[in-house]
């Protein structure tokens, strides 16, 4: 389906631009390793992915049983993974298939751009000025920036009033039901990736608006 044509487009990070699962499993087992606790493997870390770096260490410590029931093991091992994920954020990280070609398509139609997502700032700058796509974005909004993040509408329609555009001329690109939620709750248009980290379920199931395989779909769906 074609979508109305915005003025401007956020986009996630994790799951969406960057495959970071890679360095998030193996700084989440080498924390593990450290603490003495069984690794998870990548397979179960990227369905933890995508509530903040705090959420998936308690899920690590758990395997996902309960973030909250970790036996005060946490406050040992959250400072752990940081040390470890500072070195290995982006050595392992890779842009998907399709997101050169989304980026450079938005871009060149001067579409105001925008990146939100949960990640903590420090990384989340690591990682887009590794990849060398950081100043492809006219505002990054990470999960340390303001008082709530997704699926919170709130760094969604910072992003709006930053570049002074309206709701309802905005677009979301994510991978997952936090986009979603907050896409909807600040009026924004939204747009799923189909190969993003979407834990147990068809991201169809959430209901965007569409659903597009690469970001190189992306002029089709926006009809330009």
């Amino acid at each position: 389906m074609a979508l109305r044509k915005p003025q401007m487009v956020l986009l996630d990070v994790d799951g969406t631009l960057v495959d970071t699962a890679p360095d998030l499993a193996y700084s989440i087992d080498c924390m593990l390793q450290e603490i003495g606790l069984p690794e998870r493997g990548e397979e179960k870390v990227r369905t933890w992915i995508g509530n903040g770096i705090e959420q998936l260490v308690k899920c690590a410590l758990t395997d996902g049983i309960n973030g909250e029931r970790e036996n005060g093991l946490y406050e040992i091992a959250y400072p752990i993974f940081l040390n470890i994920y500072t070195v290995n954020a982006c050595k392992r990280s890779r842009v998907y298939p399709g997101v050169e070609e989304g980026l450079n398509y938005l871009k060149e139609n001067d579409f105001k751009l925008g990146c939100v997502t949960n990640k903590r700032k420090q990384f989340t700058e690591m990682v887009l000025k590794t990849l060398g796509i950081f100043n492809d974005f006219g505002i990054v909004i990470a999960g340390d920036t303001l008082p709530r993040k997704k699926p919170d509408p709130m760094p969604l329609l910072h992003a709006a009033e930053f570049f002074s555009v309206k709701p309802e001329a905005a677009l979301m690109v994510g991978d997952s039901r936090n986009d979603v939620s907050a896409a909807r709750a600040a009026g924004f248009q939204i747009v799923c990736v189909s190969y993003g980290y979407s834990p147990g379920e068809d991201i169809r199931c959430a209901n965007p608006d569409a659903v597009v395989d690469s970001l190189a779909e992306l002029p089709v769906l926006l009809n330009t």
